[in-house]
């Protein structure tokens, strides 16, 4: 409440909006496609003005009265936290470029939860799909139904393309072994790589090069100035390189 830095001996807390510092972390990373999940709507364009990027979003929950809640995130964020709306959102960078944008409302409670849906063109005219969502959170079973009827959607829209299917699945493999066996074995989809995750980039008709991977903590930190870091997300970053079939 009264907007005060939390420090240790190695990284502090700073109640303040951080959309630059993720901006920074986002532009000195070598990518081409980026899939963030529960970003607040406002940072589409500065994030995309930071990474020279090109973007989608697909509203998910608490976004009633916007201005309103940007503005008060904007005065204390940690008051507000994920009370300022949320959005599922999708960077690419060239030669990749987005052709076409859909969304898909995976669940309305206790939140609503969409898919963000984008087919992409790249060097040549290489389609390519890529599919972002964040699941809901709490029984396992109705998560695990939610995400295999988004994939459902998402290779359905894909067509004959090559796509990814990521995001917060909210399901970890060892945990819901049958609906990850469902994913390979009707969908088409790769294996996830860690039991024991719940962040995932699923892919179909893509070859894996490097990854799919959860970086180092230390890539999602920056420094506050004064000899400690920022963890900009509780999440680890996933990072993967594939080629087409």
């Amino acid at each position: 409440m009264l907007r005060v830095s939390e420090r240790n001996a190695t990284h502090a807390q700073v109640n303040r909006p951080l959309v630059r510092e993720f901006g920074h972390v986002l532009a000195r990373l070598d990518w081409h496609v980026a899939l963030l999940q529960e970003a607040p709507p406002r940072w589409l364009a500065p994030l995309c003005r930071a990474t020279g990027a090109s973007g989608a979003l697909a509203l998910t929950s608490r976004n009633l009265l916007p201005g309103v809640r940007a503005a008060l995130a904007r005065r204390n964020p940690d008051v507000m936290a994920s009370n300022e709306g949320g959005s599922n959102q999708l960077l690419v960078r060239m030669p990749w470029r987005i052709e076409e944008v859909r969304r898909h409302t995976m669940a309305r409670r206790p939140e609503r939860r969409r898919m963000l849906f984008g087919r992409l063109a790249g060097p040549h005219g290489i389609p390519l799909a890529v599919a972002n969502v964040h699941a809901s959170t709490g029984d396992g079973a109705a998560t695990a139904a939610e995400v295999v009827a988004a994939a459902e959607r998402a290779v359905e829209w894909s067509a004959a393309a090559p796509m990814v299917f990521g995001g917060d699945l909210n399901l970890r493999p060892e945990r819901e072994p049958r609906a990850y066996a469902e994913l390979q074995s009707r969908l088409g989809l790769s294996a996830p790589v860690d039991a024991r995750a719940i962040d995932h980039l699923l892919a179909r008709g893509l070859v894996p090069v490097d990854g799919p991977r959860a970086l180092a903590p230390e890539v999602r930190e920056v420094g506050d100035g004064e000899g400690r870091a920022i963890r900009l997300s509780d999440h680890p970053l996933v990072a993967g390189t594939f080629e087409v079939e």
